[in-house]
């Protein structure tokens, strides 16, 4: 018996304690918080601070800022292990602790993004249901369409001269507003082809959205005052978030108003009316503030995560021109010239230009971290890691490693076809919306779209890249580029 206790004792003791997990140290509570106000890094560069931690520590490391101690894994091996072991309804921390203390204020729903557990695990399936299954998702093309073109329009009406759009980031922002409204609401805000106030209303959401994320970033690299007196940040942020939800609010309401009108004088049609907001508010397991909420969450989701994953999208293929071409004959041979609407047959067969966006997402991914609340104590890397911590997966550095790529600093789009080299990529590296339950729910919505406006816009225009400097990321929150994004959009001869 003794020795058969010893045994069971032995990989136990091979665990290394969640003390020895190597990583910066910094100061007791503050951590390594002062190397990001006065240090080395910028909190616009926190992740160059991942990579520096990663060769500095290894493949799992800890650290500690402003009293939040979170483990990181950069491994796809570890990354898998965590997934595989996080169950039906993974637990997670908000991705914006400050848009989850703004909800809580107000009393309105959290939203999917800041649930867990049964609550979230049922508003979850509502959702999936319409936006995780192609043939549901297929329905909201010919409103993707409408935007497209119109957006494309105005592209012709930005250009001056030599081609150039300056700024284009921010066009790419009042697009996927635009196209979001479309989709959820079926309203259109003006945003590509409206008044000038109109276009100044939507300049000022977008506005207001991108303060917020810079006022939550200075937040998140703070002592902390904000969750107990009214600093002037956090009252920034309150006000862009009040602004930003309160309109959204308006316009879902008024969508709502007329979706009632149509069902009272009879001329409402099922499945064609409001699909999206009409299926919601059909779902018993969500509450009308749950409905406003997801519905505000898409609005705002899609700038925030689509435009500039757009922008690093085409910075790919205007910088890889033969690339370029390779997509337009794709298109050209698919949809053709003169087909007005993209239907979902057509982005079945774009297979060229899903593997040019994959590639884009492992030049440019959107996020630095998948994170997760481990639900029980689990080992990983030799370390146990106890229920309830904060762990995040940092494979994203991994994506231009000669570790894990051939050529993994060229823009490669064939690696992704069927015979190229990805096939042997870790199913886990790779993860641009996130995976498993927690998987984004907007990401077929997102591929509709970025495939759509990409395709249609190449029909008409080659894009080119001029400046002196390369496209970069920074971080705020999410990863967005460094830069205005100004392209040269050449007519084409067609």
């Amino acid at each position: 018996m003794a020795t058969r206790s010893l045994l069971q004792q032995q990989p136990s003791a091979r665990v290394k304690p969640f003390s020895l997990i190597p990583g910066p140290r910094g100061l007791p509570y503050l951590g390594t918080l002062l190397d990001y106000k006065t240090g080395k890094y910028a909190p616009s560069s926190f992740d160059k601070a991942f990579r520096a931690n990663h060769q500095k520590y290894g493949k799992i490391f800890k650290e500690t800022i402003a009293g939040s101690t979170k483990v990181h894994l950069c491994d796809p091996d570890y990354a898998q292990r965590l997934f595989q072991l996080e169950g039906k309804r993974p637990h997670t921390p908000p991705l914006l602790e400050t848009s989850k203390m703004y909800r809580k204020i107000n009393r309105l729903s959290l939203g999917l993004g800041n649930m867990n557990g049964e609550k979230w695990s049922r508003s979850r399936k509502a959702v999936g249901h319409l936006l995780m299954k192609p043939k549901s998702v297929s329905q909201f093309l010919p409103h993707i369409n409408g935007c497209v073109d119109d957006f494309i329009t105005k592209i012709h009406h930005l250009r001056d001269e030599e081609g150039l759009v300056e700024n284009f980031s921010n066009e790419i922002k009042m697009w996927t507003l635009e196209s979001t409204a479309n989709i959820c609401f079926e309203t259109r805000l003006g945003a590509l082809n409206g008044t000038a106030a109109q276009s100044d209303f939507i300049q000022r959401m977008v506005n207001a959205m991108d303060s917020m994320l810079e006022q939550a970033l200075k937040l998140r690299f703070s002592f902390g005052w904000w969750r107990l007196l009214p600093t002037p940040a956090w009252q920034k942020l309150y006000d862009c978030e009040d602004f930003f939800f309160s309109n959204a609010q308006r316009i879902v309401n008024e969508a709502i108003s007329k979706m009632d009108a149509l069902l009272e004088s009879g001329d409402f049609v099922e499945g064609h009316s409001y699909p999206f907001l009409s299926y919601l508010l059909g779902r018993e397991e969500l509450s009308l503030e749950d409905v406003r909420i997801i519905s505000m969450a898409m609005f705002s989701d899609g700038m925030i995560t689509t435009s500039p994953t757009v922008a690093s999208q085409l910075y790919c293929l205007a910088t890889n021109p033969e690339v370029q071409d390779k997509v337009y004959e794709e298109v050209l041979r698919v949809v053709g010239i003169k087909t007005k609407e993209i239907t979902s047959g057509h982005l079945e067969e774009l297979s060229y230009l899903k593997s040019c966006i994959k590639e884009g997402f492992r030049f440019f991914p959107i996020g630095t971290e998948i994170s997760r609340i481990v639900p029980t104590d689990i080992t990983i890397g030799g370390y146990l890691i106890p229920k309830g911590t904060h762990v995040e997966v940092n494979t994203n550095m991994l994506l231009q490693s000669p570790q894990y790529f051939h050529d993994a600093h060229r823009f490669i789009p064939e690696r992704w076809t069927r015979d190229g080299s990805a096939s042997n990529v870790h199913p886990y590296l790779v993860r641009p919306f996130s995976c498993g339950p927690r998987m984004c729910p907007g990401k077929r919505i997102a591929e509709q779209e970025m495939l759509t406006f990409i395709a249609k816009l190449l029909r008409h225009y080659r894009v080119e890249w001029r400046e002196s400097h390369e496209m970069s990321q920074r971080y705020r929150i999410l990863l967005a580029p460094d830069c205005s994004a100004d392209f040269y959009f050449i007519p084409r001869n067609n």
